[in-house]
Order: C-alpha cells, then structure tokens, then sequence
C-alpha cells in the first residue's frame, strides 16, 4: 500500500499554494529541508515530479495540476469530519481563496464577501482582484477556490452559476457635447473618441458589442483599469462605457454624466465560477449559502 502521509499532502497543497519552499515552510511552521524533503518523498511514492522548477519558483506541471485537487479534496474532507466531532462544533473556520474581477472587487466586493464576514466571521478570505481573463486562469490552475466574474465564461471544466443583474452605461464629462444633447440617436456617437478596457475583460467584450451597433468611432486609449478609464472621461478626453457601481460617486457629485442609450444592449449578469473537479467542502458550501440567501432576501 502506498505510505501517503497527511504532511505530505499538506506539504504538496501549502507550496502549490505559496510557490516556493521558503514560502511553504513559513506557512507550516516547518524547516526548508522538511519540506522539501515531504515533497520529494511525495513525488517519489507517486512516481511523478508534481513541479517545474524555474528561478526559484515551483509551478505546477500536468500531473501536479491533476494530483492538487485531489490532495486537497483529501484534507478538507479530514476538516469536514473534524468539524462533525461534538467538541468542535461553533464559529467556522478556515480559509478560503476567492477571486474577482474587476468590478465585483473593486465596487461589489461588500456584496461579495459581506454576508460571508457577518455569518462566519472567523474564516479568513483572500480576495485577489484581476480581469476576467485572468482570474477564470486562476481558477482551472486552482490558484484560487471560487471565482465572481461579470462572465459569461464557458469552459468545459468549469461550471457556472447566476449571481446577480449588473449593467454597463455610457458615460461622458459634462462638458461633452453628448452630454446636452436632449435625446440621442446612434448616429450621433460618429466618431466618438472612446476609453476602452484591455482585452481580456469582460466590461471590454461588452462594450465591444454595444459599438457594433452604433456608427464608427475611434479607440482613443486603452486602460487597465476603471477608475483610470473614469478619470480620463472626466478630464473630457473622450466617452466609455463603465459597470454603474462604478459611477455612482462621479454622477452625485455631477463630474459625470450618463447618457440615456436605450438603443444599446448593456445588461449583464455576474457569475459564480467553480472547478468541476473541485471538491466543494463545507467553506465553499457556506459562501455558496450567504449568496444564495442574499439574493432571496433582496427578491
């Protein structure tokens, strides 16, 4: 029989998780030499390397990235079953590793995690923040646990499920002549100057689509970020189209106008994402739940 030990997995999951050794063994409380010495004997018993080494850096090769979930289905069912015992039964706990994109974390991010925090305040969440390109990679490198994203995504191992509505609008400075204009037609955004997101986002994909409907523009500038494309439409330098969360602030304080472009198709919904082969524990369960009875409290 295989002599797989639980510090090994722990060791596998933990440097997976951190990328280096160094990194890993701080987390365990363990030396350098004890890890890496757990992750040989690991890779040795399943007769396979689980990593590439590259300037320091571990990164999961093809049969690491199939071993990991399953190293991690393993422990958190112990923690499941430890979590049945009568003594441990209170306050969840735990960790989990959530990912966003950009709007969800920069301007949702208390809809996202606040009924998580309120219910179970002692799981810790690590939120990381990228475009939706990125963060859907994260997650098939299972990088991250669970993914919020304005989507849609379709992939073969991954399955979604409905959030909440969202929208984009289109947006300019108020000194911008489109801004006092009394009704708008789609002839009359002839060559706008638009501010786009990069590629790889999902607020760039569904502006792309609105354009396709109106006539031709030019892309004046191309930013990463939304409060960047915000600030730039405010300093006049051309319109977007920008999540409404997002301009709420600007609009009250009248440094941004939204133009009423009924004619543009702009709803959105905002996905969960999750990996099939992920094994959905109690953490992932429970965010799941403050979701759900968050959008039945808001029906």
């Amino acid at each position: 029989m295989i002599g797989l030990s639980l510090r090994q997995l722990e060791v596998f999951d933990a440097v997976a998780t951190a990328g280096s050794v160094r990194r890993a063994a701080e987390h365990l409380h363990l030396t350098q030499p004890a890890v890496s010495m757990a992750l040989a004997e690991l890779e040795r018993q399943l007769g396979s390397t689980l990593f590439d080494r590259e300037r320091g850096r571990l990164h999961l090769n093809a049969q690491g990235a199939e071993q990991l979930p399953l190293a991690r289905e393993i422990l958190e069912r112990l923690q499941d079953m430890q979590r049945r015992h009568p003594d441990a039964r209170g306050a969840l706990n735990g960790a989990l590793r959530i990912g966003a994109s950009n709007t969800v974390g920069n301007y949702l991010v208390g809809e996202l995690l606040g009924p998580m925090v309120a219910q179970h305040p002692m799981v810790a969440l690590h939120l990381t923040v990228d475009n939706t390109r990125d963060i859907t990679g994260m997650l098939l490198n299972h990088a991250i646990d669970i993914a919020c994203v304005e989507g849609p995504v379709h992939h073969a191992q991954l399955d979604t499920l409905p959030w909440r509505s969202d929208a984009l609008v289109v947006c300019a400075a108020p000194s911008h002549p489109l801004a006092s204009a009394a009704r708008l037609q789609p002839r009359d955004f002839a060559d706008a100057r638009w501010i786009l997101r990069e590629r790889g986002s999902a607020t760039r994909s569904l502006t792309e689509q609105a354009l396709s409907a109106l006539p031709p523009g030019r892309i004046l500038l191309e930013l990463g970020q939304i409060e960047a494309i915000k600030q730039a439409v405010i300093a006049g330098l051309g319109i977007a189209c920008l999540p409404y969360a997002a301009t709420l602030d600007a609009v009250a304080t009248g440094r941004l106008r939204v133009l009423r472009t009924p004619f543009l198709r702009l709803d959105r919904r905002l996905s969960i994402l999750l990996h099939r082969s992920r094994y959905r524990g109690t953490l992932i369960e429970a965010f799941l739940n403050t979701l759900e009875n968050q959008a039945h409290a808001q029906d």
